[in-house]
């Protein structure tokens, strides 16, 4: 595409952002989340922009919660545009209309997840601004979140890291159809095991992209008037029963007013700079983890099937940090749901504890317990 006087800061920025990042790959298919907001139709404009310099190849999906009353109407208008733009539409309805923000949330990922796994997007890209980065960093310091909540939105991430539920939908179904409205029933009884793990192998292949994530909602609006948008204002985002409309509306703007102007930027460059330092200490407690785990009995394999054995001596060397990090990865691959802060807690104490400590049940029933120089992870019968 040649510069023109469509070419605006924006343009420029997230083409050098995508150069220096390199997120989406030039030629890829690219699945859009497009709600018909302004930082989604904001970024839907970038892309198409700047397609002709990529070639990607790009397509919307809408999904409707069901939360409103126009979201029909808001589906359809998103519809609308993806037709004047000329490519492809999904759209994906909620059976169930979720409850919480949590809920929706999940359910939007397992929405997004099918469409792109059954129709061959390696890339679904969101429109996460640095306001979201901001008030996602609040709302997490909030409810008491370490370095990795703080800097939970990141530039791009696998699917795989969300740790889905495996999703039913007729795998090798390549037809595509630009208008389709795929069913959302996540059942597992259905797939062998066969099925699951090839399943499980191309969610691992698919990556959760934010490129917008040094822009603030007010660059996006500002974008959305000049180029004359039609953004669909969600009443949702008005009800201060959510939280984070409260961070959005309420706490941001004192903390602009009163402490910060520059605030959203400010604290959402905390955010990756503590992203940086999460990365690093991730890569360093697992090295500490595959280190102080031992094989079980005759089995020369080191796994993390229960029962685990660790050794204490090495995991006493390290620091308390990666002495956390390390024991709530291994939690997290053991235990049926998200290991809490206490769980954690009770696993790194047996570190130091005396000779034959153990701990209360974990969620699942699986115990820990100190056999000197050892900690034993395993299921009490």
């Amino acid at each position: 595409m040649a510069e023109s006087s469509n070419w605006t800061h924006l343009h420029a920025q997230v083409h050098r952002t995508l150069l220096y990042r390199q997120i989406l790959p030039s030629t890829q298919r690219l699945l859009v989340a497009v709600s018909g907001g302004q930082d989604s139709l904001c970024l839907i404009k970038l892309l198409l922009d700047l397609q002709p310099k990529w070639g990607w190849d790009l397509a919307i999906v809408h999904c409707d919660h069901r939360w409103r009353s126009d979201s029909q109407a808001s589906a359809n208008h998103v519809a609308q545009l993806a037709k004047n733009w000329g490519i492809s539409y999904y759209l994906e309805t909620a059976s169930d209309i979720p409850k919480t923000e949590a809920a929706a949330r999940k359910w939007r990922y397992q929405a997004l997840t099918e469409i792109a796994i059954a129709h061959h997007y390696l890339y679904i890209v969101t429109g996460h601004t640095a306001s979201d980065r901001a008030e996602t960093l609040l709302y997490n310091l909030i409810r008491g979140s370490g370095a990795d909540g703080l800097s939970a939105l990141t530039w791009t991430r696998p699917l795989l890291d969300f740790q889905l539920p495996i999703l039913d939908f007729r795998l090798g179904n390549s037809g595509e159809n630009p208008n389709s409205q795929i069913s959302a029933d996540f059942r597992l009884e259905n797939h062998d095991e066969n099925s699951q793990s090839k399943i499980q192998n191309l969610k691992s292949q698919i990556y959760l992209v934010r490129p917008l994530l040094e822009i603030t909602r007010l660059q996006t609006g500002q974008f959305c008037q000049e180029q004359e948008l039609p953004i669909w204002e969600d009443s949702t985002n008005q009800d201060l029963q959510y939280t984070r409309n409260r961070i959005r509306s309420e706490l941001l703007p004192y903390l602009e007013t009163h402490f910060n102007p520059k605030a959203q930027q400010a604290l959402a460059q905390t955010a990756e700079l503590l992203r940086a330092d999460v990365e690093y200490l991730e890569l360093a407690a697992s090295d500490l983890l595959q280190q102080a785990m031992s094989p079980i009995a005759d089995s020369p394999q080191v796994n993390f099937q229960l029962p685990v054995k660790l050794n204490r001596p090495i995991l006493r060397e390290a620091p308390l940090a990666l002495q956390r990090r390390a024991m709530r990865q291994l939690l997290q691959q053991i235990l049926p749901s998200a290991p809490s802060f206490e769980s954690v807690e009770k696993l790194t104490s047996l570190i130091v504890a005396p000779n034959r400590s153990q701990t209360d049940p974990f969620p699942g029933g699986a115990i820990g317990r100190v056999e000197h120089p050892s900690i034993i992870l395993d299921i009490k019968f």
